[in-house]
């Protein structure tokens, strides 16, 4: 690994979309509210290079399933020490990394629902039959079904801002997002309402971002302690050890949402089909205790009554 070029500046890896360069913004100015010099390297990823190709057709990770296509090229860099950090949406992350990373701040967290975003209709419920949603998540895509069998999924790729000029131009009747990247881009004026994570659950992470550096560095590793939360690192935990205790990664129809509640931690989970003709529910509350122990306890839970069959249908690289 080469030694920081510049003494003292924290470089930070971003992907170049508008999202990943407010969130690293974000977390360039935080640090430099503490005293540290920042700067910001953009780094194209595999999922950026390959935006009008759909999910399922991205090889990704070394298994061909899509885990890593937003992080890879990030972390080569991280490795190289070309980088010092990487600010990632926490979901984009797999449940493991590899030996020479970790997570090195997990920062408190912004709203983790879902939105539901239209132009002409002010609900879900409100669409008529036969409405046309865009999504490529097959989480989203599984729930709204199991809700209602009525509505057409359609393949949704693009950032933010191309996917709201979709919608506008009447290519579909809704779309959904994270609520929480309307909140950061200043674009909560289209959010028409949040699912109930009891409807649509939302992905392990959602919301929040993770800071990955090399797990040796120990000057970065100082330098952003002061930057983690400890209720949203404890709940995220919970929901990434469910999630890799299934067997998933980022790109598979599992939402899982843990909560600081008034007595400890309530989570709530849902395993779909693709079609969404079968969803599996765990809600638990009044949770303490170890959050990995948590997290294999709601997949336990899940996998008692048959998650795993229902997850067996689904393809390689299907997005969350």
């Amino acid at each position: 690994m080469t030694a920081h070029s510049q003494p003292g500046v924290l470089r930070i890896g971003s992907r170049g979309s508008q999202l990943a360069l407010w969130q690293a913004n974000h977390i360039a100015d935080r640090l430099r509210g503490a005293g540290h010099e920042a700067s910001i390297e953009i780094i194209k990823t595999l999922g950026d290079a390959m935006q009008h190709v759909p999910f399922a057709q991205v090889g990704g990770g070394a298994q061909g399933d899509g885990k890593g296509m937003f992080t890879k090229e990030i972390e080569e860099a991280l490795f190289d020490g070309r980088i010092d950090l990487a600010v990632h949406s926490l979901k984009d992350l797999p449940t493991e990394l590899a030996e020479p990373f970790a997570i090195a701040a997990i920062p408190e967290r912004v709203d983790p629902r879902d939105a539901f975003v239209s132009v002409q209709y002010e609900s879900f419920e409100a669409l008529p039959h036969g409405a046309r949603i865009g999504t490529s998540s097959l989480r989203r895509q599984a729930q709204l079904r199991a809700a209602r069998k009525d509505v057409v999924c359609l393949e949704f790729r693009g950032n933010v801002d191309t996917r709201l000029r979709k919608l506008a131009e009447g290519q579909v009747d809704a779309i959904i997002l994270a609520s929480a990247g309307l909140e950061r881009l200043g674009l909560t004026q289209h959010r028409r309402e949040c699912f109930s994570p009891l409807v649509l659950c939302p992905a392990a992470g959602q919301g929040a971002l993770g800071i990955e550096s090399r797990a040796g560095d120990a000057r970065t590793l100082a330098a952003l302690e002061f930057l983690n939360h400890e209720p949203t690192r404890y709940a995220v935990t919970a929901e990434r050890a469910a999630l890799a205790a299934l067997g998933g990664g980022c790109q598979v129809p599992i939402g899982i949402h843990c909560f600081a509640g008034d007595e400890g931690y309530s989570v709530v989970a849902a395993v779909a089909n693709p079609e969404g003709s079968e969803v599996l529910r765990v809600v638990m509350d009044r949770q303490s205790g170890d959050a990995l122990e948590l997290g294999k306890t709601v997949a336990a839970r899940l996998l008692e009554q048959g998650a795993a069959r229902l997850l067996e249908c689904v393809a390689p690289g299907a997005a969350s």
